[in-house]
């Protein structure tokens, strides 16, 4: 197949380019054929498609999304960390069946495909094999993980395990599902949090993910308990202690990284860390990162929404817009985080930091075919004086009319081309209503039922 993307905005997001007034995209079958400025070149095109008064953008990169919460949504709300993890998450996560799994990842999928976001990261769920499925399925990409703990308290009983368990279990996962589905799929190493992971299981992560040549995500210093746990247990922070075991690496993705030190930022920087920035749930309940102070040392900073039970939008799209208003008002600089840091932390910064920065987050020839289209002709978007600053601070996911990835169009004029979106609704409503009677979860009533 060969598409002809015209008369478009183009927000090319190459530093080399940087953006077209008016011109467009070639897609040839999974990749970017080439990007121009002015009229369409002249060819043959399988598919021609009319983009005036449009914008064109690469697919936006969510670095932090657990897919098996997503039929959680709402059980999380106005409770405190460790009410919200050991009441609810883990009931609800621990009572899950692989099909569970599959049509959470596939609701997941669909409200990430309808924000425009066509790869993300999975830090850790449950039964890989029904996420697999429904990425399959979905048409985006994802790292996928399992949620591995070999310790702490509060476990359910069933994820009780050992490190030679917890270890087996992804190699296993690598070695049925990675770069599957046409290489959409792949498999990395998820370690939840310092709480749950003794010494032993993140050395051997990090040695299994090098032999692999996968990542490493984990939640990092992301509650002032957790830091302050630790430096009660060994006298040093979390960000202290990964790198005093030496896994800080360019392949360890740090998620929410909020109570560092300016030491600790530091280490980052010298042993290029990616992090996750997650700014709606930074909010609800674990504090501001110093993501000024991280961009400006160089640190590659991209964006997740983090799971539905915490954030409850998968909507990145919602999260660019907070990103870059959280730090102006904690900090009162309006001058921090600027929309285009914002852009990149969403695209090139994002592709990054799941070490696909040769195939995705700009639309430069060479990469895959991953783009958006966005219609700004709204009561919401328009006008258009800064188009750029307009994408972060005016943008709504709904006037996102098109997503892309692999070439292959997953949404066009706001409809699913890949799921069947009212079948899927139905079911993920049942089959959450099952979870939560399973796992013996009671939620209160807002306010007297009549």
């Amino acid at each position: 197949m060969k598409i002809l993307l015209k008369n478009a905005y183009v927000v090319t997001m190459d530093p080399n380019v940087g953006v077209y007034t008016r011109g467009g995209v070639i897609v040839e079958n999974d990749r970017i054929l080439s990007v121009y400025s002015g009229e369409a070149p002249a060819g043959e095109y399988d598919e021609t498609v009319n983009c005036d008064g449009k914008i064109l953008m690469p697919g936006l990169i969510n670095t932090h999304v657990h897919t098996s919460q997503q039929l959680g949504r709402g059980l999380g709300d106005d409770v405190n960390l460790l009410t919200w993890l050991h009441d609810r998450i883990w009931p609800y996560e621990s009572n899950m069946t692989e099909e569970d799994s599959y049509i959470s990842t596939l609701l997941c999928c669909a409200e990430q495909i309808k924000a425009g976001t066509t790869a993300f990261a999975e830090p850790g769920g449950q039964f890989i094999s029904g996420m697999a499925r429904g990425v399959a399925q979905a048409g985006i990409r994802g790292k996928l993980a399992n949620s591995i703990m070999d310790c702490g308290e509060g476990l359910p009983q069933g994820w009780v395990r050992s490190t030679d368990e917890e270890i087996a279990r992804t190699v296993e996962d690598i070695k049925n599902f990675h770069n599957t589905a046409d290489g959409r799929v792949q498999v990395w190493f998820g370690l939840r949090t310092i709480f749950n992971n003794s010494d032993e299981l993140i050395l051997r992560s990090k040695e299994m993910a090098d032999r692999y040549g996968v990542g490493v995500h984990m939640h990092v210093a992301e509650v002032k308990d957790e830091v302050e746990y630790l430096k009660a247990k060994i006298g040093v922070q979390t960000v202290t202690h990964l790198n005093d075991l030496g896994v800080l690496d360019k392949n360890f993705l740090a998620v929410h990284t909020v109570w560092l030190t300016n030491e600790e930022v530091g280490m980052f920087k010298r042993h290029d860390v990616k992090v996750s920035h997650d700014p709606a749930a930074a909010m609800k309940v674990l504090g501001f990162a110093k993501v000024p102070r991280m961009l400006r040392e160089g640190i590659c900073v991209s964006i997740g929404t983090d799971g539905a039970p915490c954030n409850n939008r998968m909507d990145m799209v919602d999260e660019m817009w907070l990103t870059s208003l959280i730090h102006k008002g904690w900090r009162l600089e309006p001058d921090v985080v600027k929309a285009q840091e914002v852009l990149t932390m969403a695209t090139m910064n994002g592709a990054n930091a799941i070490l696909e920065e040769n195939n995705l987050g700009s639309l430069t020839p060479g990469k895959k075919a991953d783009l958006i289209v966005i219609d700004p002709r709204s009561a919401g978007m328009l006008p258009l004086h800064d188009p750029i600053a307009n994408l972060v601070s005016a943008m709504h996911s709904e006037n996102i009319e098109a997503t892309m990835c692999d070439g292959k169009w997953l949404m066009r004029d706001r409809h699913l081309l890949t799921i069947d979106e009212e079948a899927l609704y139905a079911e993920a409503q049942q089959r959450a209503d099952a979870i939560r009677r399973r796992a013996g979860i009671e939620l209160p009533s807002r306010f007297p039922l009549q």
